[in-house]
């Protein structure tokens, strides 16, 4: 009797570290495909009004651009729109878009946009990976 409930207990022990060893790989492999690929694409133009560098642990680049809804619309734009972004880690990158932010400078941002938010990627599901200068 004694070697049956131990057999059972092994057994019963064998199958609760397959199930966890299961599920933990199961979450990794969820966080491993979704913190990699992209929901979407694209760009956005305005003018930088913000960059800043967030976090207590995960230092994040985070910034703001300012739309405006109607180009040809200058000044205060009541249909301006505010797009909050997050930078990948890129020192080229950062210092391109403080050099604009600084300049009052109108940019066109490319970005990644992310199934989820990822705390260690960024405050937002947007990344941006690339900017190019409009010099206007």
């Amino acid at each position: 009797m004694y070697f049956r409930i131990n057999l059972k207990l092994k057994i019963l022990k064998s199958f609760f570290v397959k199930f966890i060893l299961i599920l933990v790989g199961a979450i990794g492999l969820f966080f491993l495909i979704f913190s990699n690929i992209d929901y979407s694409d694209g760009y956005r133009a305005g003018r930088i009004v913000k960059v800043s560098s967030k976090g207590a642990i995960f230092k994040t680049i985070e910034g703001q651009l300012e739309i405006d809804a109607f180009g040809a619309i200058k000044g205060n734009n009541q249909f301006s729109q505010t797009f909050l972004f997050s930078v990948e880690d890129n020192p080229k990158l950062l210092e391109e878009l403080r050099e604009a932010s600084l300049e009052g400078e109108r940019v066109n941002l490319f970005y990644k946009e992310k199934y989820f938010r990822f705390f260690w990627k960024g405050d937002t599901k947007y990344i941006v990976y690339k900017i190019e200068r409009t010099n206007n």
